[in-house]
């Protein structure tokens, strides 16, 4: 008698996960940039770890970094405020998850406000909240090869979707920036 109860119960468990797994759309393609810097990687290192580093090219094309407050360290924060061209602020903010130097940093990202609290895109309200990433410098022969790996992290379908979508966008942001990148390691 206990024996068939047991089954019955497994049964009916099977059917909800079942149920419930039909509901799930695994969608984990994930936005890859990458790209190769004339410049040794301990310097490409410092550029994304230094405060003073980051305020000289972090952002996109036409943005300007007026706040940049680095404190690496697992759980720490990367705050920053870009300066946009039509002269309005723009927050965010990295949480380090993941810091091996000179080589790797894993950071959720997301868009905040002034006093670092989570905030949505203001451009896309489906915009996922925080974006999981993971960088990775590779010495070359005394260059560095690049490469951001970006996930959408504790997302709804939508937010997923939201990404997917907002892909080409996010690529010419992130273009942009690495070209700043480069132009401030000709420079160094």
């Amino acid at each position: 008698m206990m024996w068939a109860f047991a089954v019955e119960a497994n049964e009916r468990n099977f059917d909800r996960l079942e149920a419930k797994m039909a509901t799930v759309v695994i969608q984990e393609r994930p936005f890859i940039i990458a790209r190769v810097f004339d410049a040794p990687r301990d310097l490409v290192w410092q550029a994304w770890t230094q405060s003073q580093r980051l305020m000289h090219w972090w952002g996109p094309k036409g943005f300007t970094v007026r706040v940049c407050n680095v404190d690496l360290r697992p759980g720490g924060v990367f705050h920053y405020c870009l300066r946009m061209p039509n002269g309005g602020d723009l927050w965010g903010r990295f949480v380090y998850r993941e810091i091996t130097a000179p080589g790797r940093l894993v950071f959720l990202n997301t868009f905040s406000d002034e006093a670092g609290n989570v905030t949505r895109n203001p451009w896309a309200p489906d915009w996922p909240l925080e974006l999981l990433n993971t960088l990775a410098l590779d010495e070359l022969e005394g260059r560095t090869a690049f490469r951001l790996h970006s996930i959408p992290f504790h997302a709804s379908q939508s937010e997923r979707g939201a990404f997917e979508a907002g892909n080409s966008s996010l690529r010419q942001g992130w273009t942009g920036t690495l070209e700043q990148l480069a132009a401030y390691l000709a420079k160094a």
